[in-house]
């Protein structure tokens, strides 16, 4: 498949509804790829933020009919925090000439302990939550474990966190736009749970994200695609230190590429904790296993490094509205590619990856993309 064009929302806390971020991006995604909405003969959405609140919308794919006044089929796409990558990754699989991907979501629109119950939804409620293990907590014991097994220290989260946050200052669409965060204050920011501090941990926010897929041959194509599952239940797994379903579709992809981590330019890595980015260098196959600190300590995953890593700002500073990410992060390749970010541009990329996790790596795809 090819890409003919992208479009995504500012990430922010502007108090719109979900499809109101789902439709400013899709007009943006069809504006640049010279279309309209009767050029397109499928939709996949994903998102999960129109059931709650005071929307209380769960048919959304008659609805997304009402606004693109459209009967093309549209298939509703669910895999929380990894649901733009999976629906990347299905619109793929299906036989039409050209399909809208779309996301949004309205996700800060309660109260933050609403919010974070809602959210925790996509992670084992029964045995681990009834021990406290919530989100930061679970990948808390994840971080703890590697750091003890491989030696990665409290100085690498943080050099992670402000390599992310200075990448961000350079991008408009990010929520952290123009506003730089110091070393200093991101090794002193308040302990999360130990060792995450506030400054290792993604923000939620709103947004929405689309992308135009297509049969017909454009500039970027995605040569790759990778999708895997693992268990629920994280303390189930047999390694808890990496992501089974991460090493797993990069492996896919990678073969379906016919290229090698190598000849990566330039990837979006889902970093919801710092640390997730840290195991997933060496998951991705960037590192050797228990030598991802090496690429943050040597600067080589910086923007003028050797592979420029989370360009935009990744999920700690650009945003994380949830199933929009892997949307977002498709729209930052592309554009990377196409020699359009500005201040934030890697030099001459032809090769860029995209990596979403849905849960603690419940559900992962990896995603290649070539400019040609």
């Amino acid at each position: 498949m090819y890409i003919k064009g992208v479009g995504m929302t500012k990430f922010d806390y502007t108090p719109k509804f979900w499809w109101q971020f789902a439709y400013a991006a899709a007009m943006e995604a069809l504006e640049d790829s010279r279309m309209k909405i009767s050029d397109i003969d499928a939709i996949v959405f994903t998102g999960i933020s129109s059931a709650a609140g005071g929307e209380h919308q769960t048919h959304k794919v008659s609805f997304l009919s009402d606004i693109f006044k459209t009967n093309i089929p549209i298939i509703e796409v669910s895999s929380v925090c990894g649901g733009g990558g999976v629906a990347i990754w299905i619109a793929g699989q299906l036989n039409f000439k050209n399909i809208l991907v779309l996301a949004g979501e309205k996700l800060v629109d309660n109260r933050s302990e609403a919010t974070v119950d809602w959210i925790l939804s996509a992670a084992e409620r029964v045995i681990e939550q009834t021990e406290g293990m919530i989100f930061p907590a679970q990948n808390a014991l994840i971080a703890q474990a590697y750091m003890q097994k491989y030696g990665a220290s409290l100085d690498d989260l943080a050099l992670i966190a402000y390599k992310n946050h200075q990448n961000a200052t350079l991008n408009p669409k990010a929520y952290y736009f123009k506003r730089p965060i110091s070393l200093e204050e991101i090794k002193n920011s308040p302990v999360v749970a130990s060792p995450l501090r506030l400054f290792d941990c993604s923000l939620s926010v709103n947004g929405g994200a689309a992308v135009v897929l297509s049969q017909e041959k454009t500039d970027i194509e995605i040569i790759g695609s990778g999708f895997a599952t693992d268990y629920l239940l994280t303390f189930g797994r047999d390694d808890i230190t990496h992501f089974k379903a991460t090493q797993i579709a990069a492996k896919q992809a990678f073969q379906k590429a016919k290229i090698t981590p190598k000849d990566v330019d330039v990837a979006e890595v889902h970093d919801a904790f710092t640390s997730i980015e840290l195991i997933s260098y060496e998951d991705l196959g960037f590192a050797p296993i228990g030598k991802g600190s090496e690429l943050i300590r040597s600067g080589k995953v910086n923007l003028d490094g050797e592979l420029p890593i989370n360009p935009s700002g990744g999920l700690k500073a650009k945003g994380h509205p949830i199933s929009v990410t892997g949307l977002a992060q498709i729209y930052e390749i592309v554009n990377q590619l196409r020699q359009k970010c500005g201040e934030r541009q890697v030099k001459n990329p032809k090769i860029g990856l995209c990596h979403n996790i849905g849960g603690a790596g419940g559900s992962v795809a990896v995603h290649i993309l070539r400019k040609l």
